[in-house]
């Protein structure tokens, strides 16, 4: 082959340089194709002990491996030769629609993970179209998300609490701010023994320990965030300071049973949902006092190690109750194809709790945002590849659970 000069216009196009990014995580943030990328920034961007907080589980963590293999271990069986020129994400949930088939699930201490916390979460749900439900053990009150995200579909978690007079305090604060749901979580009697944070000796607020005063020498960036904003503390409840194991112990009725549902209704005019279901029968007990929507969940693996992943009881429950009531799924979801197969199998939505917290802790906002761009965009390729244009077309037919 004759060789020859390279023309040096063209060579003038392959080599033109980037324009240099002065904020090198926000590209890097950009750059992130899936949530494991951004787990990856969140962990070198965040404190050993804040990173673990949310990445940790209780126990051996068999309990979380379980729920993400079992999502890695199925498959898919698409059709073909179908038209899927426009899809269609969107879904009715609780009367309402929502642009996406999932929410934000409830998760505390989030100012902890990133500064701007729950108002940024909120904001991005906002724009997004989905609902995201505020958990009790906010460090941002229920009346400032309201204010951060006027248009937002509000959801209030909360548990049972020894007080009961600070329980319904939460209701009428919730019910005033135009929350639409209550998420009763009903899976934490006691605390489940989350090894990571007994042995990073985590806190709320953390403490500056040796320890700590270390780790937060390689992470400036957070400690100053952390010292130079509003003070870290529950934002729905009165200050505490010490292990989360030992808020729970203290605070949540461990004597708690189905017959406390009746003092809620009386107290509470919108919807109700019940998270933390594991069992064919308490989903039965629940359908039949009429509640609007359980979650199949094992707490993302914080509580008892060992349990069922949620995707595995599913279509038991779906099938006995599907016509019921709604029925959504969290645990393990880090990928879109999770949440279609998930609804494919039964579940009118999925709950996403650490996935969104991988997008805070590497990006603020910008990250959350990224997070539902990722999955927003998984989820339309996985329908696209199975041969549906609409969420309503999927069912059993395309998953096959190991």
């Amino acid at each position: 082959m004759k060789r020859q000069f390279p023309d040096m216009v063209a060579l003038r196009s392959l080599l033109a340089p980037r324009a240099p990014r002065l904020d090198m995580w926000k590209a890097r943030v950009e750059r992130a194709q899936t949530v494991g990328d951004l787990r990856t920034l969140a962990r070198i961007r965040t404190p050993r002990a804040v990173f673990d907080y949310t990445d940790g589980a209780a126990d051996s963590e068999v309990t979380l491996a379980r729920s993400r293999e079992l999502f890695g271990s199925l498959s898919f069986h698409p059709r073909v030769l179908k038209d899927v020129g426009d899809i269609d994400t969107s879904i009715e949930l609780l009367g309402a629609s929502s642009a996406l088939p999932f929410a934000f699930a409830p998760t505390g201490f989030t100012r902890m993970m990133r500064a701007d916390g729950e108002p940024a979460v909120a904001r991005a749900a906002e724009r997004a179209g989905i609902a995201y439900a505020l958990s009790t053990m906010g460090t941002t009150s229920i009346e400032e998300v309201a204010l951060a995200a006027p248009r937002l579909r509000r959801w209030f978690q909360l548990y049972l609490w020894r007080d009961r007079e600070a329980g319904l305090d939460f209701l009428r604060r919730a019910q005033a701010s135009g929350y639409e749901a209550l998420v009763l979580t009903v899976d934490v009697p006691v605390a489940g023994n989350r090894l990571r944070d007994v042995y990073n000796g985590l806190t709320i607020p953390p403490q500056i320990t040796a320890r700590t005063f270390i780790d937060g020498a390689m992470h400036p960036g957070w400690w100053f965030d952390l010292l130079t904003t509003p003070a870290l503390e529950f934002a729905s409840m009165n200050s505490y300071g010490g292990t989360v194991g030992a808020l729970i112990n203290q605070m949540f009725d461990p004597s708690a049973t189905i017959d406390d549902l009746a003092f809620l209704r009386e107290h509470w005019s919108g919807k109700l949902i019940v998270k933390g279901i594991q069992r064919l029968e308490d989903a039965v007990s629940l359908a039949d006092i009429g509640v609007d929507a359980i979650v199949l969940s094992n707490h993302g693996g914080r509580q008892l190690d060992r349990a069922t992943a949620p995707l595995r009881l599913l279509g038991t429950v779906v099938e006995e109750l599907g016509s019921q009531m709604e029925i959504y799924i969290d645990g393990g979801v880090t990928h879109g194809a999770d949440v279609v197969a998930a609804i494919a199998l039964g579940a009118k939505a999925v709950l996403v709790g650490r996935a969104y917290l991988y997008g805070l802790m590497a990006g603020g906002e910008a990250g959350v945002d990224r997070v539902i761009e990722i999955l927003t965009s998984q989820i339309r390729r996985t329908m696209a590849l199975l041969g549906v244009r609409t969420l309503a077309e999927l069912d059993p037919s395309y998953v096959t659970l190991p």
